[in-house]
């Protein structure tokens, strides 16, 4: 609400979906999550990271179209 002309997004480093989920059912516009082959590769991203299984779960509650926001309009058009 304090800056309304500036899209919201949210950057998970939590285990499953579920908080993505929710940040966008609050107004998040942009979500941005690691994505690994396996969760129990060494690493401090791995745990924390969607597998294949789980992003295209994430993925299959969007719009397969890419949507420009306002603030990407000057990148395009150049």
């Amino acid at each position: 609400k304090e800056f309304p002309d500036i899209p919201i997004g949210y950057s998970g480093h939590e285990t499953g979906i579920h908080v993505s989920v929710a940040a966008v059912a609050l107004g998040a516009k942009v979500l941005e999550r690691h994505v690994t082959l396996d969760k129990s590769w060494k690493g401090s991203d791995h745990s924390a990271s969607l597998e294949p299984a789980e992003l295209a779960e994430l993925m299959a509650m969007g719009s397969p179209v890419k949507q420009m926001l306002p603030c990407e309009a000057s990148c395009h058009s150049k």
